[in-house]
């Protein structure tokens, strides 16, 4: 006789069973069971955060887990107990345009926050014992500064990265910021003027925070090595240790990078404009040096001028290839926004992305099969953040709100009925029809719904001039007190001043 195959509740409580005799150590079954699909089948909105007055670019967890951070285009940046959906703070970052990141250092007691925004601006919050807040600006990009990203266990030390493609280095104890570099674009004439790339997303390996990538607006992913600076700026630091890219976008001048996030395996995640989700394992570099084959080169081939030196434009064989070599995460649509990429699950077992089509899809790594894609906003999804202990995400965009996604639902889900008729691998969401309802929104007069694109058709402007006034701390007004759970919905969002116009860049 056939053994009859173990439903998922039986699967369940034997593993609870082995957990309670001593078998399975709590801690593999807390991973065992937060790594379940099942949990991510039943994902729905647990919490539904209202207070921003903009649309919400930026969502991150403290360390602990209890508190999430918020920042809007209305300036403001909230720290949430998102349990019970109050604000325990409001604040105005001081910025003079759009919030892009807001993320709390770590053992700080979660009152020291760092900010990032479209006025350039990189600043530092300081909360006081009295729940007022010091604001004073770090440093200044030339255009937008998209990310930041922290040093893994540092309450001191964050880098950010900007348009103006400059890499920069703050530690809070100092008060100058550091830049380490200017992103060129690669060249095979060594002589010939490389344009800058527009850096959009920075993120540092947690396996080792010496090493961090930077991705903008071509198809490489750079890997740094912040032990190779001479911090008396004697050396070129702008040389990577290594770039990952598919072989089949060498040289494809439309494309570039949105996001970047890195596992606790080294692995790294990339997300390119117009194209999908790739896996790097950290032997799957192009080397530090790629070169791209140039137009006039590609115009030789194809007139059957050939070089052997020269790469030839990839053929849809030569597409198949180089993807099956690579995990692959397709689906989503990535254009009108600068979208960040995340992990899921206790080991990195997911794969989960903000879309165009303002679904939030859910890919399984280990495969690329999709397994969730969730309306989550009307228009677009651009940031998810997963809970540092738990399955739960958060997720924002265009909306002035913030979703909070836990597995409570009763059923688990399946796919769209549009997904399951295309074959696997091959859907999008404009090829489903599944495209946001723009009727009523306007994309040319809003800085967080900027065309990725944008930056390849401009003129390259690589300037180094700096803000170099005073700096000054500013006495943040508008705070709410850190403790009132009761906070006002009014918040004097409309009345705050746009602290720190004359702050200081402090860069060096």
């Amino acid at each position: 006789m056939a053994k009859r195959a173990k439903t998922t509740a039986g699967k369940g409580i034997n593993e609870i069973w082995k957990r309670e005799v001593g078998e399975v150590p709590p801690r593999t079954f807390a991973h065992r069971l937060g790594a379940s699909q099942d949990l991510v089948l039943r994902l729905a909105v647990y919490k539904t955060l209202e207070k921003h007055r903009g649309c919400v670019n930026t969502v991150s967890f403290n360390a602990e887990g209890d508190i999430l951070v918020s920042g809007s285009d209305d300036r403001f940046v909230m720290l949430w107990d998102w349990e019970t959906a109050r604000v325990k703070l409001s604040f105005h970052s001081g910025h003079t345009n759009n919030v892009f990141q807001a993320k709390i250092m770590p053992y700080t007691n979660d009152r020291s926050i760092v900010t990032c925004a479209a006025d350039g601006q990189v600043r530092h919050a300081q909360i006081q014992e009295d729940s007022q807040v010091n604001t004073r600006q770090l440093g200044k990009h030339q255009g937008r500064a998209h990310k930041l990203a922290i040093e893994p266990g540092s309450p001191h030390i964050f880098y950010t990265c900007g348009e103006d493609g400059s890499v920069r280095h703050f530690d809070l104890r100092s008060s100058s910021a550091t830049r380490l570099f200017t992103c060129k674009a690669f060249s095979s004439d060594r002589s010939a003027y490389m344009p800058t790339v527009h850096l959009n997303t920075i993120a540092i390996d947690p396996r080792n925070p010496n090493l961090f990538a930077v991705g903008g607006t071509d198809e490489f992913a750079r890997l740094y090595d912040i032990r190779k600076y001479n911090w008396d700026g004697s050396n070129d630091f702008g040389q990577p240790t290594d770039c990952f890219s598919p072989q089949h976008l060498i040289g494809d001048e439309q494309v570039g990078i949105t996001g970047l996030a890195f596992s606790n395996q080294s692995e790294l995640l990339v997300s390119y404009s117009d194209e999908h989700i790739y896996l790097f394992a950290r032997d799957m570099g192009v080397g530090p040096t790629p070169v791209p084959a140039s137009p006039s080169s590609e115009a030789s081939n194809a007139s059957g001028d050939s070089n052997p030196n020269t790469q030839a434009s990839p053929s849809a064989n030569d597409v198949d290839a180089d993807t099956a070599e690579l995990l692959v995460y397709k689906g989503h649509r990535n254009c009108d926004t600068v979208k960040g990429v995340s992990f899921f699950g206790p080991r990195d077992e997911y794969v989960v992305s903000g879309s165009d089509c303002g679904r939030i899809f859910i890919w399984r790594k280990k495969d690329g099969e999709i397994l969730r894609a969730m309306e989550a906003d009307k228009h677009i999804v651009n940031c998810i953040q997963s809970h540092p202990h738990v399955t739960m995400l958060a997720s924002s965009g265009i909306e002035h709100d913030i979703k909070i996604w836990t597995p409570k639902a009763d059923d688990r889900a399946s796919l769209p009925v549009k997904v399951e008729q295309v074959e696997p691998g091959l859907f999008t969401c404009l090829a489903l029809g599944w495209e946001h309802d723009d009727d009523d929104f306007d994309y040319e007069n809003d800085d967080d719904a900027t065309d990725f694109c944008e930056h390849e058709d401009s003129d390259d402007e690589d300037s180094d001039s700096e803000d170099n006034s005073d700096s000054d701390d500013d006495d943040d007004d508008a705070s709410d007190d850190y403790d009132n759970d009761d906070a006002d919905d009014n918040d004097n969002i409309n009345d705050a001043d746009d602290n720190g116009e004359n702050d200081t860049d402090t860069d060096s």
